[in-house]
């Protein structure tokens, strides 16, 4: 880890609780801890001119959704993400997805999961469990982008805008929320 990234992860916070999604009032409490670095994160992100995702989840916490973005040359790039909480959390990391990516790089997993196995699985297993979602955003999700974006622009494999634009508009009106 760099030393920014050290500062950075210094100033989300580390997380205290150990339990996942199974664990019942120990999972809540942990999950107000996630709540908490995600807060900070976003706050960090805001200060620092460097705001570049938006995030919800279902009420249990366990299945979470948003944007992300990067510019590239004064264009914005912007993909939807997903993940879930795997059962055997905070042991285990959440794996992100960016399902319209899927496909076009080499560093990423079938269903557009982002490869965080040579870099980011071993600081978060040394971390157990004081890393949570905000630290997976931080140091898995935001130097993909920065790595990956950029060369699928380069190749023509990503364009600006969301790709989601023209489809989003065809689907207006049917959404469940």
């Amino acid at each position: 880890m760099d030393c920014s990234t050290k500062e950075r992860v210094g100033k989300i916070g580390f997380l205290q609780t150990r339990a996942g999604p199974r664990d019942g009032d120990a999972w809540v409490k942990r999950l107000k801890e996630e709540y908490k670095a995600l807060i900070q994160y976003i706050k960090l992100n805001k200060d620092t001119d460097n705001d570049w995702f938006t995030l919800s989840s279902n009420k249990a916490g366990t299945r979470w959704q948003g944007k992300c973005w990067t510019f590239i040359d004064n264009q914005k790039y912007e993909f939807d993400f997903e993940f879930d909480i795997p059962v055997t959390y905070p042991t285990t990391a959440p794996e992100i997805q960016i399902p319209e990516l899927d496909g076009k790089t080499p560093k990423m997993y079938r269903g557009g999961k982002i490869c965080l196995t040579v870099h980011f699985k071993p600081l978060w297993s040394k971390n157990v469990p004081h890393f949570g979602i905000a630290h997976a955003l931080c140091m898995g999700l935001a130097p993909w982008l920065g790595a990956e974006i950029p060369l699928l622009a380069d190749r023509g494999l990503v364009t600006a805008g969301s790709s989601k634009d023209s489809s989003s508009a065809k689907d207006e009106g049917t959404s469940t929320s």
